[in-house]
């Protein structure tokens, strides 16, 4: 079945074909949509889950946690200013090993107040321990949320499916809907045996001494490792079922490629075109969408972008004092490798300012000629 879905709602069909058990949600601009179109699936009987209410965003994730640590698949959703509540609660809930999805929908934050794109809110939790993926299209959103369960209570970490404000989430766009049937062969009723339960008692982020803390920390971590693999293998099973495959990364043009441009979402969208459009003038442009950004691929980026002769990285994101957050980690990536391309970093978009096909293709022109990367280049800037 193929419907046209906004991406708001696509996230709600992925949670109901996932056959997620308790939904906590406090709506918020711009993701209201999710939570309406499931508070409607629960309340006309098609989505068999708890629906709970709650008073703001740090009490749905201590809910959907709550849910999540009695053995049942709990998923919610936010954006921005709701996110940024949710923090102290993200940590909780990866510390205590939850396998929760939620939807984050990018909202720049306040103030000055915005109800528009970016991506600096997912991007400023990237350290809370959440796997991050970030969609390029509603289709990827319904399937990421299946995929994003699948890996998690595997690797027993939380997932993070990222999509662009109004770009996505309010935008509709063909959506094909897997069967029922096919999801349960792939996705499995959820199990695990750390639960709370009277009579088998666990912790759930207990008071630890320094003796245990560390290592605590690095299970977390080898976690994160072991999910990479996860991914790369889920998707493939998911491509073969349903046809359509996800790994880390989405290289585009990229094997014989001078200059590669990275970008995320939407964004990468636009760059795909401008790729072609350079591509038919003769010039040997390239793409490198970045899916997964938690666990990041380091070793996807650096066989990739070690072969260009330049790297051009494409930040809907500002750290103040620092740059783009994407390319930071480019450049983490690429620091071992022996004469590796100069990395140009540009701003553009925040506030969901748009990025033209036309102003990518000028990123291109802009660093011809040029053998040092540079830290940081704001596009489009007026002042």
């Amino acid at each position: 079945m193929r419907l046209a879905l906004i991406g708001n709602h696509a996230l709600a069909y992925g949670a109901l074909l996932s056959r997620v058990q308790t939904i906590a949600a406090y709506p918020i601009t711009p993701q209201t949509q999710v939570v309406e179109r499931l508070s409607e699936m629960c309340a006309d009987g098609t989505l068999k889950a708890e629906f709970v209410k709650v008073e703001s965003e740090h009490s749905a994730m201590a809910a959907t946690m709550g849910a999540s640590a009695s053995g049942v698949r709990a998923f919610t959703a936010t954006s921005s200013q709701g996110l940024a509540l949710m923090h102290e609660v993200l940590h909780w809930v990866t510390g205590a090993r939850l396998p929760i999805v939620m939807g984050n929908i990018n909202r720049a934050f306040g103030p000055p107040w915005s109800i528009w794109s970016e991506q600096t809110d997912s991007l400023s939790q990237r350290d809370t321990g959440w796997m991050q993926i970030y969609a390029q299209d509603n289709q990827e959103v319904l399937d990421s949320v299946i995929l994003a369960y699948k890996v998690s209570e595997q690797a027993l970490l939380p997932t993070m499916i990222v999509l662009d404000a109004f770009f996505l989430s309010h935008t509709s766009e063909p959506v094909e809907i897997p069967e029922q049937e096919k999801v349960d062969e792939f996705l499995p009723p959820y199990k695990n045996k750390y639960i709370l339960n009277p009579e088998d008692p666990h912790a759930f982020g207990g008071l630890t001494n320094p003796e245990w803390y560390m290592e605590l920390r690095y299970e977390i971590h080898k976690a994160h490792e072991k999910a990479l693999g996860l991914i790369e293998k889920e998707g493939k099973e998911f491509g073969k079922i349903f046809g359509r495959y996800y790994g880390l990364v989405d290289p585009y043009k990229v094997d014989d490629a001078e200059t590669i441009l990275v970008a995320v979402s939407t964004a990468a969208s636009t760059g795909r075109y401008a790729v072609e459009l350079l591509r038919e003038k003769g010039e040997k442009a390239g793409l490198l969408r970045l899916r997964v950004f938690r666990p990041f691929p380091y070793e996807k980026v650096k066989e990739i972008l070690s072969s260009a002769k330049k790297v051009i990285v494409l930040d809907r994101n500002l750290s103040p004092g620092a740059g783009g957050i994407i390319a930071s980690e480019v450049r983490g990536a690429l620091a071992n490798v022996r004469n590796h391309p100069p990395v140009f970093s540009y701003i553009m978009g925040l506030g969901g300012r748009d990025i033209t096909t036309k102003q990518v293709m000028e990123l291109f022109d802009e660093v011809k000629g040029k053998e040092e990367g540079q830290d940081i280049i704001w596009k489009g800037v007026k002042i």
